[in-house]
């Protein structure tokens, strides 16, 4: 069944070593494997992993592509921060972020992009959502 399966999130990155960088070294991803065609495999929570699977410039979207929960958002944007990730803001008329956190109901988020263009997100639940 899929429901009890793990699951790989595959991202397009036009340069794999310096996306690799940016994962391991800025994120703090623990890197398991390098794949034939080039693909970085990279362990995340609970058996999940993220596979950086080289393409040609312009293969990213522009949505979000992967978000982590995390318990403490404020405190990841800070770690993040000091390790040189930048995050971006928003001010349109219905989406707006302060200190880099949009508030969504009952959902708190910050954006960033990785070196390839990608879109990546923390988000953190109220106690409600857990």
């Amino acid at each position: 069944m899929l429901t009890a399966t793990r699951t790989t999130t595959m991202l397009p990155v036009e340069d794999p070593e310096r996306a690799g960088r940016f994962y391991a070294d800025m994120l703090g991803l623990k890197p398991v494997a390098t794949n034939p065609d080039g693909t970085r495999v990279f362990a995340l929570g609970q058996g999940d992993a993220l596979g950086l699977m080289p393409a040609e410039k312009g293969a990213q979207t522009g949505h979000t592509v992967l978000s982590f929960e995390v318990p403490d958002l404020e405190g990841e944007i800070r770690e993040l921060e000091g390790r040189g990730v930048r995050f971006d803001d928003y001010d349109l008329p219905d989406f707006k972020t302060t200190n880099h956190i949009a508030v969504m109901g009952t959902e708190r988020a910050a954006w960033f992009h990785d070196t390839e263009g990608n879109i990546l997100c923390l988000h953190e639940l109220s106690d409600s959502e857990v």
